[in-house]
């Protein structure tokens, strides 16, 4: 596993975050909506309910890859991230390139609003 690009792509989501917060305001609301018209076509909110993709309820702060009942591929399991803040942002903006060889088929979300509103979304799943 090569850990280099991974924590570089953490650091600078991270970053990313943290410029986006001084932006602008993060809308949980407009979140639900986001996720509704981007990811609720392959996942769940629900608890341990899973489809295509895993359910996301209580993705903030679980390690990638450890849903049970769910088939990861590889790399996702082996990529050692921990979902926050820091690790959604840029792998909501291009999955492949913080998690290569992901299976999720996704070419990410490009608007930096939308990400930081779905992420405040994501973080209320608990």
């Amino acid at each position: 596993m090569t850990t280099g690009p991974v924590l570089l792509a953490a650091f600078l989501g991270g970053f990313a975050w943290w410029s986006v917060g001084l932006a602008a305001a993060q809308d949980a609301a407009a979140g639900a909506a986001v996720f509704k018209s981007q990811c609720g076509i392959c996942h769940s909110v629900q608890p341990g309910r899973n489809m295509v993709g895993p359910s996301l309820f209580g993705v903030v702060g679980r390690h990638a890859g450890t849903v049970p009942g769910f088939h990861y591929s590889a790399a996702n399991k082996g990529s050692g991230l921990t979902w926050d803040a820091a690790t959604l942002d840029p792998y909501l903006s291009n999955p492949s390139t913080v998690v290569p060889h992901t299976i999720m088929t996704y070419a990410g979300l490009k608007d930096v609003q939308k990400r930081a509103d779905l992420i405040a979304y994501l973080s209320t799943l608990h």
